[in-house]
């Protein structure tokens, strides 16, 4: 199943999130985090770290790198169920609905470690801004959003 926009909606949106509501899988980037570590402590707080929730016919699969491990979870929830909004009500910022892009092509390997922010640029693609921090991710993608929601008139009105 995939998502439906409500009657009358369909046409509205950017490419970009049209694109996204048609495609078959689609990912959410969620921000958040305390300092529960010292190493997090000099970040941006409320972007000490980030996930990805993904939606596809079946339902959705939350991934999140969690302290020296990668933690993949199937939620037994039905595709429909707004995950997204169970997240925003928690107090975490969402970014998406995306649509995962084509694998990134390297030459070399990367120099970054694998980090939080690593894991949700991979889920989104060669598309996916370039970034360091959760902060950092969220800001580029956030104005991808805007930059697809500009207005432009291309003619004069009669």
């Amino acid at each position: 199943m995939t998502a439906q926009a409500p009657a009358g909606r369909e046409a509205r949106g950017t490419p970009r999130l049209r694109a996204a509501r048609d495609a078959p899988q689609q990912v959410w980037v969620v921000f958040g985090g305390q300092a529960d570590q010292a190493w997090l402590r000099p970040l941006r707080r409320g972007f000490r770290h980030c996930f990805a929730a993904l939606r596809d016919e079946a339902g959705w699969t939350v991934v999140e790198p969690v302290s020296g491990r990668l933690l993949v979870l199937r939620v037994n929830m039905p595709a429909r169920y707004d995950l997204p909004g169970f997240y925003r009500r928690a107090g975490l910022r969402v970014v998406g609905p995306f649509a995962p892009g084509e694998a990134r092509a390297r030459w070399l390997p990367p120099v970054l470690p694998q980090t939080c922010v690593g894991l949700c640029r991979a889920l989104l693609g060669s598309g996916a801004p370039f970034a360091v921090t959760p902060f950092g991710l969220f800001r580029r993608l956030v104005k991808k959003f805007r930059d697809d929601r500009k207005n432009v008139l291309t003619a004069a009105a009669a």
